[in-house]
């Protein structure tokens, strides 16, 4: 009898049969192990409510999230591209964009804006949307060109080559708070990382791309630190550059702008 599953089990043995239980099973599990009077046994019925609160969430954000392509996809459109960029703040290396297009079908509950996910799970996600997507491509921008155009203008530049360069030519477009000079229709959706998967997963594409890229230069220049800010204006990174000054990977716009700022702070 199901009301049997725990008698005579230790709590290690509980501990261990709930592991590998699935989400419908673990609410299953909670009613029983609520009645076992043991603290630790408490305590795994606490950990089995979290971990199921958690997976409705994760639910209903894979829900929410899949409103855009499938409002657009019952408008007939087959290829979606998602579109967004990664870099525009730091002090040093390139601004990335990524277009993907992923297929229909597609499933990869958890995905998110690649900022609310952990290196692990981008690199993990990343890997799933490679193998996945209908198409997929990266543009860099790097340093000189950023001083060269300014930030949004170089942004712009790295989101229309992004799009040109898929393998498939997307139909439409949804892009991440920008508006670039693409001829392909599009929606520029604010915050779109969290209402598009489309864009979340070229947010994560973009990010890991990007954050690979600083971790290989940073070989180059090791008393920089690279692969640990990526660029960014950290105190680690302020006190190399103090030190050693400006590399070529650093936009020399915005080492001016944030002298400059920091100056009118003191």
């Amino acid at each position: 009898m199901k009301e049997m599953l725990f008698d005579g089990l230790t709590i290690t043995e509980i501990k261990q049969k709930i592991s590998s239980a699935t989400s419908v099973e673990l609410e299953g599990y909670i009613p029983l192990l609520e009645t076992d009077s043991r603290a630790g046994v408490q305590r795994l019925a606490d950990q089995c409510k979290r971990k199921v609160a958690e997976e409705h969430r994760k639910l209903l954000h894979w829900e929410t999230i899949n409103q855009e392509e499938k409002r657009l996809r019952e408008k007939g459109f087959l290829h979606i591209a998602g579109v967004d960029e990664v870099g525009r703040g730091p002090l040093a290396g390139p601004v990335v964009t990524a277009a993907v297009i992923l297929p229909a079908g597609f499933e990869c509950i958890g995905i998110n804006d690649s900022k609310q996910l952990k290196k692990e799970e981008r690199e993990a996600f990343a890997k799933i949307i490679k193998e996945q997507a209908i198409s997929h491509s990266i543009a860099f921008v790097d340093a000189r060109d950023i001083d060269r155009l300014n930030i949004y203008q170089a942004t712009l530049l790295a989101m229309k080559q992004a799009v040109e360069s898929c393998s498939t030519p997307p139909d439409y477009c949804l892009i991440d708070a920008m508006n670039p000079s693409i001829s392909i229709p599009y929606e520029s959706l604010i915050k779109g990382d969290a209402k598009s998967v489309s864009i979340a997963a070229a947010s994560i594409l973009a990010k890991v791309t990007r954050d690979q890229w600083m971790t290989e230069i940073a070989q180059l220049y090791p008393q920089y630190g690279f692969e640990n800010h990526m660029g960014y204006a950290t105190p680690e990174h302020q006190e190399a550059l103090r030190k050693y000054g400006p590399t070529p990977i650093h936009r020399q716009t915005f080492i001016k702008a944030f002298i400059n700022e920091k100056r009118e702070a003191d």
